[in-house]
């Protein structure tokens, strides 16, 4: 009995194959999209006790304006589902970080309100915050265009 090797597909007329240097980026990028937020988790929890996901919670409320927003916009900010970042909420209310406060332009909507002891504790969290994404990123693009990657980043992301 042979073994037979598969093939790979025919490459689609018109499209080139990565190049090496192109495919180490394709890796690296998404070994990056689940190392990084896990690397500034574990600081921000080390050093804070405060997970990342709430820290951008608050980021995201103190630069809104009134320091609120709905909680499907919050979700959408913080790219969690909505019954996620109601689980990320209920916690921070447990704290007095964050007030729900139904919508004046419809009943049926909440809003997430952040309070002044929330603000202060992103304040807190703040330093921690910026060292470890210096330390876990920035660090790592010295000799970069960092104007450039974020352009393309957020033509990315769109």
């Amino acid at each position: 009995m042979s073994t037979v090797t598969p093939q790979p597909a025919p490459i689609p007329e018109g499209l080139r194959p990565l190049s090496p240097d192109e495919e180490d980026i394709a890796r690296s990028l998404n070994r990056v999209i689940y190392a990084l937020p896990r690397a500034i988790d574990a600081d921000m929890l080390r050093e804070q006790g405060f997970p990342l996901v709430e820290y951008l919670t608050l980021m995201h409320l103190s630069e809104a304006p009134d320091r609120r927003l709905r909680m499907n916009e919050l979700a959408t900010a913080c790219e969690m589902s909505l019954s996620g970042m109601s689980r990320v909420v209920q916690k921070l209310e447990r704290q007095r970080f964050v007030e729900r406060v139904r919508c004046a332009e419809d009943a049926r909507g909440w809003n997430a309100v952040l309070t002044d002891a929330g603000l202060a504790r992103l304040r807190q969290a703040w330093p921690t915050h910026l060292a470890a994404v210096r330390r876990h990123f920035f660090d790592h693009l010295a000799g970069l265009d960092v104007k450039q990657l974020a352009a393309a980043l957020d033509r990315i992301a769109r």
